[in-house]
């Protein structure tokens, strides 16, 4: 098996990992430290119960670490209707610069299995494609509406030619998001220029929209719709546009002690340039990291405590 084919296998692996705990019975127990679950006043949101992490899970801004590991197959390219694999590792990390502000990392890693459309079956590139940091200011304590903003920026880290675009690229971000009751409302968008890079390549000049719509149901399931349109302000020819439509579902569980996000989506695209890929599979597991009030940490430190002080007794 050539090289390129094993990679695309290996790739692939994560799609069957993160579609399994979908379609299993995961656990119903709330999402927490034990003996945390219920809350109180000071609780975080992100550190409450399930409901309330299922909303900063679903708030890219929101004071809640997480690391989202996103598996996108691209279907139908080309003539002979070759599959595109991108893995994006994509850790999103919250700080407190000051009093009234936050700063939201996020930097997206893709891994690109890219097929070719005029060579044989098997052939195709695979490897790093190019890094996009994004940082977003946000008020530390928001109202209704929640934003933020700040720069996004593309690195071109690929290690194949056809695997990334070969220029330095930066420009402004911006989301907006609500949550009334039991839904997430909200839009990420960004558009980035390039200033520099290999002279040889084509100028940078693209927006990414992504649209969110989530409605929360019971025991932490939720319908999701979260299409990601891209325009290319340099092609023409029908080349500018990838509009995708669909959604799917997503739940808040817990793998053992770790709560997880996972989600499952299917998107047709209604345009597309030439030869792409006219729809796609989305699945994805962010691993979820809530933070804990000092409340709730002295809670867990005595409870940990008398753990301790009974088994000695127990094994009397």
């Amino acid at each position: 098996m050539p090289f390129s084919a094993r990679w695309h296998s290996a790739l692939l692996i994560p799609v069957l990992f993160l579609l399994l705990p979908v379609i299993l019975i995961a656990q119903d127990t709330p999402i927490g430290p034990p003996g945390l679950e219920s809350g109180t006043t000071e609780t975080p949101a992100a550190a409450a119960n399930t409901d309330a992490l299922r909303k900063a899970a679903q708030n890219p801004i929101a004071n809640l670490i997480s690391v989202p590991v996103q598996n996108n197959n691209n279907f139908g390219i080309g003539p002979d209707d070759r599959i595109q694999d991108i893995l994006n590792i994509q850790p999103v990390i919250p700080m407190r610069i000051s009093e009234n502000w936050n700063l939201i990392s996020r930097i997206i890693t893709p891994i690109i299995y890219q097929p070719t459309t005029t060579q044989p079956v098997n052939q195709g590139a695979a490897g790093f494609g190019d890094l996009n940091p994004s940082l977003f200011f946000s008020p530390a304590k928001p109202g209704k509406i929640i934003w933020g903003v700040g720069p996004a920026l593309v690195f071109p880290t690929a290690t194949n030619s056809i695997l990334g675009q070969g220029k330095w690229s930066m420009g402004p971000s911006i989301v907006v998001l609500a949550q009334p009751r039991k839904w997430t409302l909200g839009g990420l968008v960004n558009n980035v220029w390039s200033y520099t890079g290999q002279s040889s390549r084509p100028a940078v000049d693209q927006m990414v929209f992504q649209y969110f719509i989530n409605y929360n149901l019971n025991k932490g399931w939720y319908i999701t719709w979260q299409p990601t349109l891209t325009a290319n302000w340099e092609a023409d020819n029908g080349g500018r546009w990838l509009v995708p439509v669909g959604g799917g579902v997503g739940r808040i569980m817990k793998l053992g002690f770790q709560p997880v996000n996972l989600t499952a989506q299917f998107y047709g695209n209604v345009v597309h340039p030439p030869g792409a890929s006219p729809w796609g599979m989305r699945l994805q597991i962010a691993f979820l990291f809530p933070k804990l009030t000092n409340t709730q940490k002295k809670m867990f430190l005595q409870q940990n405590l008398k753990q301790l002080e009974q088994e000695p007794s127990q094994k009397k």
